[in-house]
C-alpha cells in the first residue's frame, strides 16, 4: 500500500512530533510566507527579513527584564556561531521601549554574537509584525524559503532548533 504522506510531510510531522512536547510547531497548512518585516538594528540602520532568504532564521523576541530570555541567550548565542556561516542564523528583536545605547551595553555585556534590532515602529505589547504577542521569550522559525513554520512562547535552546532543523529537511 502507497504511503499517504509524501516524504516531505512525513518530514514535517516528524519535526513538529518533536516539538509538540515544546510547544514549537505549526501544522503545514498553517506554514505561512512571513510578511515584508523591517528591522531597525541599535545604530538606526534597517534590514528586512526578506535579506535572510537563503538561510533558517531563527527570530528571538526577548527584553532585557526578562528572566527566561536571559537563560537561553547563552543557546542562542552559540547556535549562532554553530550556523551564522552556514545555514542558519539568529535574529534577536529587542521587544521593549528603552533607549538603544542601554540595549546594545547590555548586549555586549552578555557576549551577543548575533543581530540586535527592533521591530520598525513603536512596540505595544500585544501585536508583532507575525501576530499577537502571547509572551516573552518568543521565537519564530522561518524556512530559507521563507516561510513561517514555528512559533514558539517560551524558552529555547540549541538542541531545539537543531533537532528542528535536522528534521524539518
Amino acid at each position: 500500500m502507497k504511503s499517504l504522506f509524501s516524504a516531505s510531510r512525513r518530514h514535517f510531522l516528524l519535526a513538529a512530533t518533536l516539538f509538540a512536547s515544546a510547544g514549537l510547531f505549526m501544522t503545514p497548512s498553517q506554514a505561512q510566507e512571513t510578511p515584508e518585516i523591517t528591522f531597525i538594528d541599535l545604530d538606526g540602520k534597517s534590514s528586512k527579513l526578506s535579506d535572510y532568504r537563503g538561510k533558517w532564521v531563527v527570530v528571538n523576541l526577548w527584553a532585557t527584564w526578562c528572566p527566561p530570555c536571559l537563560k537561553e541567550i547563552p543557546d542562542l548565542v552559540m547556535f549562532h556561531e554553530d550556523h551564522a556561516k552556514k545555514d542558519a542564523i539568529v535574529i534577536g528583536v529587542n521587544y521593549e521601549d528603552i533607549d538603544p545605547q542601554k540595549v546594545k551595553n547590555f548586549a555586549e555585556s552578555q557576549l551577543v554574537n548575533y543581530p540586535i534590532v527592533r521591530f520598525e515602529g513603536k512596540v505595544d505589547g500585544r501585536t508583532t509584525p507575525f501576530g499577537k504577542l502571547q509572551g516573552l521569550p518568543t521565537t519564530y522559525m522561518i524556512t530559507p524559503e521563507g516561510k513561517i513554520v514555528a512559533a514558539r512562547t517560551g524558552m529555547v535552546d540549541g538542541k531545539m532548533l537543531e533537532d528542528f532543523i535536522n528534521n524539518y529537511q
